[in-house]
């Protein structure tokens, strides 16, 4: 059985940002949508003082977030203007080549670490292939 892979990272909006970060967030969710048909979901929060970030997303398997980081990664630099990324969550087994390119986007946008949470027990209804 395939264990989806669950993707959270939490940024502090810069002062000021706020304004600018919403629609920037509103296209790459439309690029996204638009560019990666196997993505399961991917979800933008923010706080309601607007100071705090929050991105989710899930994949059915590592493959499915490295095409994410392939395709969608070269939109993410301009979007470090707006953000302090602080922190990736990753809950699943992941590749070490594949952390490490997470911990380059989490240097890249802010001073934030990358934590890998190994799947340990649960129940999983995302369809295999």
């Amino acid at each position: 059985m395939t264990v989806s892979i669950v993707y959270i990272d939490r940024s502090v909006v810069r002062d000021g940002k706020f304004g600018e970060l919403k629609p920037a967030m509103a296209e790459l969710v439309d690029f996204v949508e638009a560019n990666e048909p196997e993505i399961l979901a991917y979800d933008v929060y923010f706080s309601a003082d607007g100071d705090r970030m929050t991105v989710m997303h899930m994949h059915a398997d590592q493959d499915s977030l490295e095409f994410h980081m392939e395709v969608a990664g070269p939109k993410f630099p301009p979007i470090g203007e707006f953000i302090d990324l602080e922190s990736i969550d990753v809950y699943g087994h992941l590749r070490e080549d594949l952390i490490e390119r997470l911990r380059d986007k989490a240097t890249e946008l802010g001073t934030g670490r990358v934590s890998v949470h190994d799947h340990h027990r649960g129940v999983d209804r995302v369809p295999d292939d």
